[in-house]
């Protein structure tokens, strides 16, 4: 745990800081033989100079300033770290800069390609392939020797290997972006199906029901105004259950505040123990519903509960809108490894529309499907429609 927690707390550390560390770590090093370090190579008789030791902050300044603006001016970061490693190899009269200065300088060429522009990181390549025959035009001009380029090939390979690891940290995050936009809005577009899917499930039913009472009140008004009275008090019952259906949908995808329901005390998704509400509302409006359950009564998930109850609202709605019968059988198989239910009929043979493409249907098909089950509807050779769907049971629910 100490471990990861170190992790971490290293993986917050900018990368400024660790190109400061290392630039100057090696500066230390690289000036050992003048300092009299016990355990290090000395040479008696060199010593810093006071002009050697302004010079020397000179540049340790330019380079930690450099680590320090990498991530808000990249380009002056670049130039004052390769500014600052020149004056360093130039202060102990070495012939070419430091491997280790260079690789710091690497570090932020490799940043700035993993965050900058393309113009931003090609400035930024360009002044570190230049810097060492910079370097030794530098020299050549101050007097001395002109600086070794014999090795600038390896230089320009640890450029070459900086920029390449910034491109694929670059690549990586473009890619986690994408995926992650991508997740978004398939998250989005799940949600609006599934909100599609209650719509339809809830409101259709209601208003079949609503639809057929309504109408058979204005039949008898006159002749039978007691079962006029009755059908227009299933019509306010079910009016009445589906606008609270609807408030809770729309308190489900809306966080609470003010004057809203809280969430604990919202009324819990339908299941199959609100079948006997569904078959009397369907029996009011003119179809009897005759339910079998056969298997261990046990405990389901609520997604599996929910998505069983709304295919057998669905089509029971199906049967009472379009299959022109006054009867049903819903059969429900409850297994240990997966539940089946079965509605049938013996009406036209049509599941909400010709060919089985209405939305009700395909509600059904995606609910099944999400939970990764099987789904089949049409018609049946005997006449009538039947609408089949298996759901798996979760191992860990097999078991509860």
């Amino acid at each position: 745990m100490d471990t990861m927690r170190l992790f971490s707390l290293l993986r917050r550390v900018p990368p400024g800081a660790w190109i400061a560390v290392i630039w100057c770590c090696y500066t230390v090093y690289s000036i050992r033989m003048f300092l009299g370090i016990p355990g290090m190579p000395y040479v008696p008789g060199q010593r810093f100079t006071p002009p050697a030791w302004l010079l020397l902050a000179a540049a340790t300044t330019a380079a930690i300033a450099g680590s320090a603006l990498l991530r808000r001016w990249p380009l002056p970061a670049v130039g004052l770290l390769l500014a600052g490693s020149s004056a360093a190899a130039l202060d102990v009269h070495s012939p070419t800069i430091h491997l280790a200065h260079y690789l710091a300088a690497d570090a932020a060429l490799g940043a700035i390609v993993a965050s900058r522009s393309r113009p931003a990181w090609i400035a930024a390549l360009t002044a570190m392939l230049a810097v060492l025959p910079a370097y030794s035009i530098l020299r050549s001009y101050l007097g001395y020797p002109p600086g070794l380029l014999q090795g600038w090939y390896l230089y320009a390979l640890t450029a070459a290997v900086a920029w390449l690891a910034g491109n694929s940290v670059r690549l990586a995050r473009g890619y986690a972006q994408e995926s992650r936009t991508r997740a978004a809005a398939e998250a989005v577009t799940a949600e609006r199906l599934r909100i599609s899917r209650e719509l339809h499930d809830m409101v259709a039913h209601s208003m079949g029901i609503i639809a057929l009472q309504a109408g058979a009140a204005a039949r008898v008004i006159d002749t039978q105004p007691e079962r006029a009275h009755e059908a227009l008090r299933e019509v306010e019952t079910a009016s009445r259950e589906t606008l609270a259906g609807l408030r809770r949908m729309l308190a489900a995808v809306r966080p609470d505040g003010p004057g809203q329901e809280p969430e604990s005390s919202r009324k819990p998704a339908p299941g199959l123990a609100d079948l006997e509400r569904l078959t009397a509302s369907a029996t009011a409006a003119g179809v009897h519903v005759a339910v079998e359950r056969r298997g261990e009564h046990r405990p389901l998930p609520p997604d599996i509960e929910l998505a069983a109850y709304r295919v057998i609202q669905e089509s029971v709605t199906n049967v009472i809108r379009h299959a022109g019968t006054s009867s049903c059988a819903v059969l429900i198989e409850q297994h240990e490894e997966h539940l089946s239910i079965e509605v049938a009929d013996t009406g036209h043979g049509r599941g909400g529309t010709a060919g089985g493409t209405g939305h009700g249907l395909a509600g059904m098909r995606e609910r099944v499907a999400l939970l990764r089950g099987d789904f089949t509807a049409g018609p049946r050779p005997e006449g009538g429609f039947r609408v089949s769907a298996r759901l798996p049971v979760p191992a860990q629910a097999q078991h509860a």
